[in-house]
């Protein structure tokens, strides 16, 4: 099914899955395990903002190298960037090689830190 029929009933979606920062934080409180793939650079990563905990980094620019090892992960795949224009990019990738388990976080770390 395609076009607008596909759309009304939820099939084609095109842009991200969005996850809002309390739920992610419900989530991991409740014990729940998605593996969080920060698409920021190192610095970034390691910056004033920090990074959530347990947060894997791999910057955008390299993803396509890693694709194959994040498809043998299970479960949901949290992408996260500082807004969420990488980790949108990012999820698209991922998209597009298979993976459907996969959300961003909305707002990237400027809203998980309340900025």
């Amino acid at each position: 099914m395609t076009g607008w029929l596909g759309r009304l009933l939820g099939r084609g979606q095109t842009g991200p899955v969005w996850i809002e920062p309390d739920e992610l934080r419900g989530r991991l409180g409740r014990g729940e395990h998605p593996l969080i793939l920060d698409v920021r650079g190192p610095d970034e990563f390691d910056g004033p903002l920090g990074h959530i905990d347990g947060a894997r980094n791999v910057p955008l620019a390299e993803l396509p190298r890693h694709v194959g090892e994040i498809r043998r992960e299970t479960g949901p795949i949290v992408i996260v960037c500082l807004t969420d224009k990488r980790s949108s990019q990012a999820a698209a990738l991922l998209a597009e090689a298979g993976m459907r388990d996969v959300v961003v976080l909305r707002g990237g770390m400027r809203m998980w830190c309340g900025e």
